[in-house]
């Protein structure tokens, strides 16, 4: 990944974004960052505790429409773009955070477990970004940010169903940078490895469950397979999605490792 400079306050000014999976995490993160940059905001979740918390804590800071939803579903996706439209009557950037991880030894992948990981990772990406794609090309600007994974540049063990899922999605990236590019909207991705969230703590978890290994162990194990030896914070990967939102980034159809 190249130098960037961060985002200066106000480069989201006015624009309307859309976070999905932005209760906890990642997510929150970027919401958190895009309202410090002065962004208007619909952010969703599938868990309302945690999602009126964090429409709660953005609102001391700007306008922010929260939308229970789950969009791997067509019909929640549809009414997340009729609710955000009805609230700010358009959608500047879409950011595809939501998404899910579940390893298991290839032999023992069910087809749920497949079909599952590609909903949460590659359908939920398709369906929102299908979703507002018309508002963005009938105005001839706009960007879409995917929040992959180091999961969709390589393979590793026991996690076939989520990799492969990765791989589509940020597939979908690429092609959506090359058909959309002309029409004035940018699609990049951001590719982390292990981030210091909610999700990686499930994954040590599940670690400890199978291998009988403390949680100390399979923190280092995590640790060791991201380039830094270390969990990447949810503010580095929020930091790198503003300036990839920013309207003065030069950037198209690429993947930032982190």
């Amino acid at each position: 990944m190249g130098t960037f400079p961060l985002s200066s306050p106000g480069r989201l000014d006015g624009d309307v974004v859309v976070v999905t999976g932005a209760s906890r995490g990642i997510g929150r993160a970027i919401a958190e960052r895009c309202a410090a940059e002065g962004a208007k905001l619909v952010v969703c979740a599938r868990t309302k505790g945690p999602l009126d918390e964090s429409v709660r804590a953005l609102s001391a800071s700007t306008e922010v429409w929260g939308v229970l939803a789950d969009v791997s579903r067509e019909d929640e996706v549809n009414r997340l773009q009729e609710e955000a439209l009805s609230r700010f009557g358009r959608v500047d950037a879409v950011v595809n955070n939501a998404g899910g991880a579940e390893s298991m030894p290839f032999l023992k992948t069910t087809r749920e477990l497949w079909d599952r990981m590609f909903r949460e990772n590659a359908t939920s990406a398709f369906l929102v970004s299908r979703a507002f794609l018309p508002g963005m090309t009938e105005r001839g600007s706009g960007c879409i940010v995917m929040i992959a994974s180091l999961a969709a540049k390589r393979g590793a063990v026991y996690v076939a169903a989520y990799t492969a899922a990765k791989h589509a999605m940020l597939g979908l990236a690429r092609c959506l940078a090359a058909e959309f590019g002309s029409k004035g909207i940018r699609v990049n991705s951001i590719c982390p490895g292990y981030v210091d969230t909610p999700m990686t703590e499930r994954s040590i978890a599940n670690i400890t469950h199978r291998t009988g290994r403390n949680a100390a162990e399979a923190r280092r194990t995590l640790e060791a397979m991201n380039p830094q030896k270390r969990f990447i914070r949810p503010d580095e990967v929020a930091d790198l999605c503003v300036t990839l939102l920013a309207r003065d980034c030069p950037h198209q159809g690429e993947a930032f490792d982190l």
